[in-house]
């Protein structure tokens, strides 16, 4: 049963003492609650209990000694012992004890005060019954009270020596039966025998109690006197005169205890049931270091582990703010169990800090020249490339403190911009690592995972330093305009900060939540196009453009590097096979297109395969092989010269366009039939070309006559536009002038030059604007075997990047207005 005592502090021995002396078999406490609730007959109890519940029941004085108590509200019907040290509360109980044995009993409304006033206690009560006292040693008193009836203080008729009150009982009225009501009363039974069990206290003896109990304030006043309640739930409670308003308090109270016990116990359940797994794993991993000793295969201890990592960490010369951080974590290291999941995280951290090149550099190769023979001997041309590489070297030679150029190298794949990274670092004399950007979501490839999360772990960039082992690595970036973004963040956006110089100094991964200084890096893209990086990306890079070989360059290439590579890689000695150039020349001519080198080293790989297996069957070398043994080694060529194309028909012209993969010449396609005026447009083309070709049409209208056209041409005729390779996306404005020469030679019947190809942008006013990818579109022609190329005069700048040779090959025509196309396009 429930009790409390007015003496807020008392020693364990003397609460010890008390609680011994007060104590109650099982059995003496089912029978407090029994005569609590009314279901034990008078006749079934001691003789003397019965007489003192009969002088309860007789009626009471208006005039009542008050006993204040705190951490209780005493409830009707409600036995308890209270313990009485003050000496206020000591004469009140000697009062009642004098009188008929009863007295009013209030609660503080603030428990901590020693001394109350009248007005520090509530003015609701319980006036109880004394049906016992005992006098302790120590001069306190022990009462055993039980509730009698609710009561309101009037007025305070005394305060010296003791608290005297004049009040009035407060009467409960019988609520008549109904289905409300007895539903209200099974629902408080059932959410009380609902609690018990959760506790795991037997409900039985008391569950047969509640079910004896039919009147509804009595239930609730027997049920509160057991619920754990605060000072002013049970107060509200207790000043609720009408039973049912009171029993429904008391519901809503016992649904929020049931809620609070079932999480309660399935707290205790869980650290009950982890407890018995640690003390397993506890016992298991004590018997396994036992075994150990025993074999002598000990290990180093804990501590020595902890110890390792606070002197590693000492010596690798962390700055302040991150050696404050790790000095944390080594202390809440310290302080947890070994084999808990969160020491795993704190020593997976350290780790991951002691393994950092915070300080370790690798010393530059500051010899110009010799990183000038470094890049030769590792790429044929790139003369541009390399130069920009030197320039850097130079300037870190003059200024160590200098930061490192963020260079972008744009191109067509193949053309060895990864590669190219490779033999910067090592003409640098540093580290070399890769990232592939491709396809990358989530941002937290770039800065890392949180610790909060399961396997967290820091970002590529972190990872990258900690492979190469050194502060100042070159890095390459590939693919970087290939990067995506969705729910999970946008990486291009992270890598703002991480490619620009005047912030990547204090680079903050998500793992390591420390700055680390990103300054010594050299970082190097690759993309091979620029329209999908973004805008703020893009301006933190230095572009530097790649466009495809030549036949010349590819050849070159092919005899300094991608033969010598594929004869190793077949196991042939460079004495058992040779290939001369004309047998390159036609492998690239009819077997690859494309600006880079991989499908071309693919096809000499299978040369050195084939010559492989000639060798394994016992052939004997040397083998030679030529233009005319190309095709039985590799088969039928797969890109034939259609001598067709450069004999050209009325209203078909030669086009050239920038790829991804390099340049290429398109055939354009026009003709004119009996109609009413209209324009189609076919081969797959984009909303810019089809723009182009309506602007190329109202030019044409508006030189008509100038251009030898029939005033009546368009209003009889339907002209059709076509680009071949229909399921190919095209476009772009570079077609302009192409598309207005192909709709010119359909309408007069003239016909263009067949060894002639053209590029540019045609307004209505017939201006040539200029366009890009001057290079790759020439070098597209020459392949092809065109000698004559038109081009804006604006994009004559273009041609200084050409190499001499190339131009040797074809002549360019720089033109202004269409005006100046004219006399070079038709025959």
């Amino acid at each position: 049963m429930p009790y409390d005592n007015d003496e807020k502090k008392i020693t364990n021995t003397a609460a010890e003492q008390a609680q011994h002396d007060t104590e109650q078999s099982l059995e003496d406490a089912l029978e407090e609650m029994l005569l609590a609730s009314g279901a034990l007959d008078k006749a079934d109890q001691p003789e003397g209990e019965a007489a003192q519940q009969d002088s309860a029941e007789e009626d009471l004085p208006d005039v009542l000694p008050v006993l204040s108590v705190r951490d209780v509200v005493v409830f009707n019907y409600m036995i308890l012992p209270l313990f009485i040290g003050r000496e206020k509360s000591v004469r009140a109980v000697e009062a009642a004890l004098a009188s008929k044995r009863h007295m009013l009993v209030c609660t503080q409304k603030d428990e901590h005060q020693e001394e109350p006033s009248p007005e520090d206690l509530f003015s609701v009560g319980t006036v109880v019954h004394i049906m016992r006292m005992l006098k302790m040693p120590d001069g306190r008193i022990k009462v055993l009270v039980q509730g009698v009836n609710r009561a309101h203080v009037e007025a305070y008729t005394q305060r010296e020596p003791y608290f005297e009150a004049r009040v009035s009982i407060l009467e409960e009225s019988n609520p008549e039966e109904s289905p409300a009501l007895e539903a209200l009363l099974r629902t408080v039974r059932e959410q009380s025998e609902k609690v018990l069990s959760l506790r795991g206290l037997p409900a039985s003896d008391i569950t047969s109690i509640l079910q004896s109990v039919q009147e509804p304030g009595r239930l609730a006043d027997l049920v509160a006197s057991n619920m754990r309640l605060k000072i002013e739930e049970a107060q509200h409670i207790l000043e609720a005169v009408d039973p049912v308003e009171r029993l429904e308090k008391v519901n809503t109270l016992l649904h929020k205890e049931v809620e609070v016990a079932t999480v309660q116990a399935r707290i205790q359940n869980s650290a009950r049931e982890g407890m018995d797994k640690a003390q397993k794993d506890y016992f298991l991993r004590e018997q396994l270091k036992a075994i150990r000793h025993e074999l002598g295969d000990g290990g180093e201890g804990e501590e020595d582990e902890i110890e390792s990592l606070s002197a590693q960490l000492a010596k690798i010369g962390l700055p302040k703010e991150v050696k404050k951080e790790a000095d944390k974590q080594l202390r809440r290291l310290r302080s947890m169990h070994a084999d808990s999941s969160e020491a795993n995280v704190v020593r997976s951290y350290l780790d991951w800090l002691v393994e950092l090149p915070w300080k370790k550099t690798s010393r530059d190769k500051l010899d110009i020249h010799a990183a000038a023979a470094v890049l030769n001997e590792d790429h044929y041309g790139l003369d541009k490339i390399k130069d920009r590489i030197l320039e850097f070297l130079s300037v870190r030679k003059l200024n160590p403190e200098s930061k490192g150029p963020i260079l972008c190298f744009v191109g067509p794949p193949g053309t060895g911009k990864t590669s190219l990274g490779r033999s910067i670092a090592r003409a640098l004399g540093r580290k070399f690592q890769r990232l592939s950007l491709g396809g990358m979501h989530d941002e937290a490839e770039i800065r890392g995972h949180r610790r909060t999360y399961i396997g967290s772990m820091p970002g590529r960039i972190i990872q990258a330093l900690k492979q190469a082992g050194t502060r100042n690595p070159v890095i390459v970036l590939d693919e970087v305009d290939k990067l995506g973004a969705d729910f999970r963040g946008d990486p291009s956006s992270a890598l703002l900060e991480v490619l620009d110089p005047e912030q990547n100094f204090s680079f903050s991964d998500h793992y390591l939540n420390v700055p680390f200084d990103l300054s010594k890096v050299m970082f190097l893209c690759t993309a091979n196009r620029l329209d999908t990086i973004p805008g703020p990306l893009l301006d933190r890079m230095e572009i530097i453009e790649l466009s495809g070989y030549t036949v010349q360059e590819k050849v070159a290439i092919a005899n300094k590097y991608l033969i010598p590579k594929a004869i190793h890689e077949n196991g042939l000695l460079p004495s058992d096979i040779h290939i001369d150039e004309a047998a390159i020349v036609r492998v690239i001519k009819e077997y690859t297109r494309e600006a880079g080198l991989r499908n071309l080293e693919r096809e000499l790989t299978a040369l050195c395969r084939k010559t492989a297996r000639k060798k394994a069957e016992n052939e004997q070398p040397p083998f030679t092989i030529n233009a005319d043994s190309v095709e039985k080694l590799l088969g039928v060529p797969r890109y034939l010269e259609d001598d067709n194309a450069k004999i050209l028909g009325a209203g078909m012209a030669l086009g050239l366009a920038w790829t991804p993969v390099g340049g290429e010449v398109l055939t354009i396609e026009a003709i004119a039939m009996p109609g009413k005026g209209g324009l189609m447009l076919t081969g797959k083309l984009g909303d810019v070309m089809k723009e182009s070709a309506q602007a190329a049409e109202s030019y044409i209208r508006s030189r008509a006559q100038a251009l030898g056209i029939a005033d009546d041409a368009f209003e009889k005729h339907d002209l059709h536009i076509h680009v071949p390779a229909g399921a190919t996306p095209k476009d772009g404005p570079s077609a302009g002038i192409t598309l207005t020469t192909a709709l010119i030679s359909a309408l007069t019947g003239k016909k263009v030059r067949g060894d002639l190809c053209m590029t540019g942008e045609i307004t209505l006013q017939g201006r040539v604007l200029p366009v890009g990818g001057i290079k790759e579109k020439i070098l597209a022609g020459v392949n092809h075997n065109l000698k004559h190329v038109i081009i804006p005069k604006q994009n004559t700048k273009d041609i200084e990047e050409i190499p001499a040779d190339l131009l040797e090959k074809i002549t360019v025509h720089p033109v202004e207005h269409y005006d100046d196309v004219l006399p070079l396009v038709f025959e």
